[in-house]
């Protein structure tokens, strides 16, 4: 036997083994649904130039497989960029953007006129079928002002998933830009990780899963090596009152205790600019990222 046909073989066979652990994942998840936040941070903060096309392939192979993903998309980096490009300067409070009248057109325009489309397209690029939706549509997301300071920021009171559970059904891939709509039709800004979380709940998701451009949850924001690969609810909850969360993880780590709690069965953050991560995460023993339980 030749060095090249034995190298052949060693190969064949570790793929082989790869298949075999992946198979009871699959099995595991088939028919089930999985809610994705596809955050703009993972998007902006990934360096490989195709990093949307991986995400597209692994969402296409979920759903060839017999899962059903559902991606929320957030988009701030490209809202904040396109806010500077217009001289305006993004504000945050606890992780949330002031959102004022002519914010909130900036954010209409860039989650349904840019990021929309682009992850709509590349998903049907690699074989499923996806449909832009936004919280607007059947009144998706209803929503009450919460907090006047923040302007046209809305705190969601009601979740009709009809018309997501309807695209499911159909065999597409529900692709949610995160606005709402107030009973005056006013147009709300939502937290991308609040909607994802408020989703999950009402369509009953095996696993809700956070993609951002950090590994994980850190009990220390500013270690690395503090990364937390398991935690509880209550776990978590201690961690926020203790201040060790703070910015854009509130709303993230927030929105994960109330999901899981409320009977999501997982939840996960993951660092998005790892290729592949969701497959990872899913279909591989050893997992990547912050696994959060019930407790």
């Amino acid at each position: 036997m030749s060095i090249g046909q034995n190298s052949q073989i060693v190969n064949g066979s570790n793929t082989a083994h790869l298949l075999i652990e992946v198979l009871p994942y699959i099995q595991r998840f088939a028919g089930k649904t999985i809610v994705v936040k596809y955050g703009g941070n993972a998007l902006a903060g990934a360096s490989d130039d195709d990093a949307l096309g991986e995400f597209a392939r692994d969402i296409a192979l979920l759903h060839a497989v017999g899962i059903k993903p559902v991606v929320v998309h957030g988009g701030g980096p490209q809202i904040s960029s396109l806010m500077e490009r217009l001289g305006k300067t993004p504000t945050f409070q606890n992780g949330l953007r002031v959102t004022d009248a002519e914010t909130m057109e900036i954010v209409s325009m860039v989650l349904l006129g840019t990021v929309s489309p682009q992850i709509v397209s590349a998903i049907n690029h690699h074989g499923a079928l996806a449909v832009g939706i936004s919280g607007h549509d059947a009144k998706m997301f209803v929503v009450e002002p919460r907090d006047p300071a923040l302007g046209f920021v809305g705190e969601i009171t009601k979740v009709d998933s009809t018309i997501v559970k309807e695209l499911i059904a159909d065999s597409r891939v529900p692709v949610v830009a995160t606005l709402g709509t107030h009973s005056s039709g006013q147009a709300y800004n939502i937290n991308a990780d609040t909607a994802a979380g408020a989703l999950a709940e009402a369509l009953g998701a095996e696993k809700l899963i956070y993609l951002t451009d950090i590994e994980g949850l850190r009990a220390n924001k500013d270690d690395p090596s503090s990364l937390v690969r398991q935690a509880t609810t209550s776990q978590l909850r201690t961690l926020l009152t203790s201040g060790s969360i703070e910015g854009g993880m509130i709303p993230k780590i927030e929105s994960c205790i109330l999901a899981v709690d409320r009977g999501v069965h997982r939840g996960h953050i993951l660092d998005g600019r790892i290729p592949h991560v969701l497959l990872l995460e899913l279909f591989t023993d050893a997992g990547v990222g912050t696994m959060v339980s019930k407790g």
